[in-house]
């Protein structure tokens, strides 16, 4: 398909200047340019919510003058179009790819981007934010906050709506909130009824006529009876009431894949004071038969795939990921103990959850995006003597940092933290990152935190994080491992120890010598290729297995027979894995050079992990290249005191 009216859209500009009737035309290609560029994307996209926001998208555009008006996408993952509309549209294809553009809002990538929502419910508060300031700065603009795939479900969106309905120093912030309800959850049947009601409630008759009542009735007894009347009347036909509570002007619901109706109410909209809120109900997948069926199947592509056949499982057998072995340790636990209880925050695929929902439904928990409140609720049931396992995002967990102190860990409730996604997790680039699970846990008194190095090591750490009687984190990154064979049997870890894996052939303790001996120290999945490293540069290689409690007696033992240590994580290195090794050689009075190796103090970009990884000098090659570069000659040494 050449795309004949779309490629005639270099900006919002220029769809500006289109007659409104071609813009049905120009929405079919765009869902026909998102679709083809994704079915032909080696690392995939999210694909139903943006083939749902074709016609929203254009609306708004069409309707607000963007740049000048903000609007702030809320997840930004349903910005394809909006990326296509405002002058990427040629980009498109390198979406998620190292070095092209973000599958999320930066605003470093676009002017039209004008805030990074990576995770969720955050659009509400922005926006208010831009809303306001232009109120201080007297600068007459909208800001527009599309809000929608599940992101209501947090409490920071009603926190927000709380606040921004409100007049603060005698303003009121001219801004639209649409709710993009892509699962027809909260709303009604869409049809020419609900079109014309919201056509009615956002035109200037409705609006004139309600503030006319209000005037004449104010100092009557008969106001609170009609202001009650209103609420309620259009209570019965949309469930609006609770909007209007906040202070917003509700309008809706109305078909959101219906440019006839969107675009007249938008207009509306744009030309009111203070905050509006727009209920449009859309369908993921719109468009596309296979994923409209299937929208949670449909909802991301894995990458390259045929339209007309959908998604194929390859031939190829895939190794067991490590939120596979997740899953399957947590049906094997729940079989052993009834006290078991998973908690997710919306993230059932992805965290592996699915048959633990499908065989124990009584004991699974899907609080929707709601960190904090699976964290405290995880902590409620540990206080009745139940055991929760919290499966979340290491990312995600940045949201519930002050649940994790105050609910969970102050009051050493036996919790457990599944981290998937711990370390780079790829496309999804820098939002999804799990870079900082590590320093963030480690530092809170009572919290264990375990690295396992593998898929066997990851079953058994998990469960050796259940038998503890304290809140234990266990971080796994995304995908698979090296493909050991994971044991059906449960063994727990020995509680706070590490292994060699390799000892160096070296002579230690070796003063005149050019090469010294060297201990690396692994924590977590990059054990596999420290031991490449290792075998390169006769190192011995420890896996750590616990950032904390750190084993405080190996790295003693260590540091006698060692002239250097090496501390690898795939983890931020302030703060992280390599400073609590630090930390305690201090404390014991070593004074050994270290090398710690991890990531930097940046964000990392999106692309494929293994080429992130070795940018950052984490694949053995770059492993043994910054120790070389260290060590390579004899570095200045410091031995430890006699006594030790």
């Amino acid at each position: 398909m050449n795309y004949p009216l779309l490629r005639t859209i270099d900006s919002p500009a220029d769809l500006r200047r289109l007659p409104r009737t071609e813009l049905v035309k120009l929405a079919g290609e765009l869902r026909a340019y998102v679709l083809d560029t994704l079915s032909n994307s080696k690392v995939g996209g999210h694909l139903g919510s943006n083939l749902g926001t074709v016609e929203l998208t254009v609306a708004l555009h069409y309707v607000f003058n963007t740049p000048e008006d903000r609007l702030v996408w809320d997840v930004g993952h349903q910005t394809y179009p909006h990326k296509v509309l405002t002058g990427r549209r040629e980009q498109l294809a390198t979406i998620r790819h190292l070095g092209g553009i973000s599958g999320f809002p930066r605003r470093d990538e676009s002017p039209f981007d004008t805030f990074g929502t990576g995770h969720s419910s955050t659009s509400i508060s922005a926006a208010h934010g831009m809303a306001m300031a232009a109120k201080i700065k007297g600068e007459d603009r909208r800001a527009v906050a599309i809000i929608g795939d599940g992101s209501m479900t947090a409490g920071m969106a009603f926190e927000a709506l709380n606040n921004a309905g409100v007049p603060h120093g005698g303003l009121l912030g001219n801004m639209l909130v649409i709710l993009n309800d892509n699962d027809m959850s909260i709303s009604p049947p869409v049809g020419a009824l609900n079109k014309y009601l919201a056509r009615l409630m956002s035109g200037n008759f409705y609006s004139s006529a309600r503030e006319g009542a209000k005037s004449v009735l104010k100092n009557t007894p008969l106001y609170e009876f009609a202001r009650r009347f209103e609420e309620h009347t259009k209570g019965m036909v949309v469930p609006g009431t609770i909007f209007e509570e906040f202070g917003f002007n509700y309008v809706g619901p109305i078909d959101g894949h219906d440019l006839d109706a969107l675009i007249p109410t938008l207009e509306n909209l744009r030309a009111k004071k203070g905050p509006q809120f727009l209920h449009v109900v859309t369908k993921k997948g719109q468009g596309y038969k296979l994923a409209e069926a299937d929208p949670v199947k449909y909802h991301a592509a894995p990458g390259k795939f045929d339209p007309a056949v959908g998604f194929v499982k390859s031939a190829t057998p895939a190794k067991t990921s490590f939120t596979q072995v997740f899953g399957e340790w947590l049906c094997d636990m729940a079989e052993q103990d009834k006290r078991l209880v998973g908690i997710t925050p919306a993230m059932r695929e992805g965290s592996g959850m699915v048959e633990f929902h499908q065989r124990f439904p009584t004991r699974y928990h899907d609080v929707g995006i709601a960190e904090q409140h699976a964290v405290t609720f995880a902590a409620g049931l540990a206080c009745e003597g139940l055991k929760p396992v919290v499966a979340i995002y290491s990312t995600f967990l940045q949201r519930a940092y002050d649940q994790l102190i105050h609910d969970v860990a102050l009051q050493n409730l036996p919790v457990v933290f599944a981290l998937d996604r711990a370390g780079l997790v790829g496309a999804d680039g820098a939002t999804h990152a799990g870079n900082y699970d590590i320093a963030f846990s480690r530092c809170i008194p009572n919290m264990a935190v375990l690295t396992p190095a593998d898929e066997n090591e990851c079953r058994q750490a998990l469960y050796t994080a259940y038998q503890h009687n304290s809140p234990v984190t266990v971080r796994y990154p995304r995908g698979a491992g090296v493909g050991v064979a994971i044991a059906k049997e449960m063994t727990a870890l020995d509680w706070g120890k590490g292994e060699v894996r390799r000892e160096s052939s070296k002579p230690h303790l070796r003063s005149n010598s050019d090469s010294p001996r060297i201990a690396i120290l692994s924590f977590g999945t990059l054990l596999y290729p420290a031991l490449q490293a290792g075998e390169q540069l006769d190192a011995t290689v420890v896996n750590m297995r616990f950032v904390k409690p750190l084993d405080q007696a190996l790295v003693a033992d260590l540091a006698r027979t060692h002239d250097a240590f090496v501390t690898i994580e795939d983890g931020c290195v302030m703060g992280g894995a390599g400073s609590a090794v630090m930390e305690a050689m201090q404390a014991a009075g070593f004074d050994l050079p270290v090398l710690q190796l991890g990531l930097p103090d940046e964000y990392i970009e999106h692309g494929d992990v293994a080429s992130l990884m070795s940018a950052c000098g984490l694949d053995a090659a770059g492993i043994e290249r910054s120790i070389l570069k260290r060590f390579g000659a004899r570095p200045s040494l410091v031995r430890p005191a006699a006594n030790q």
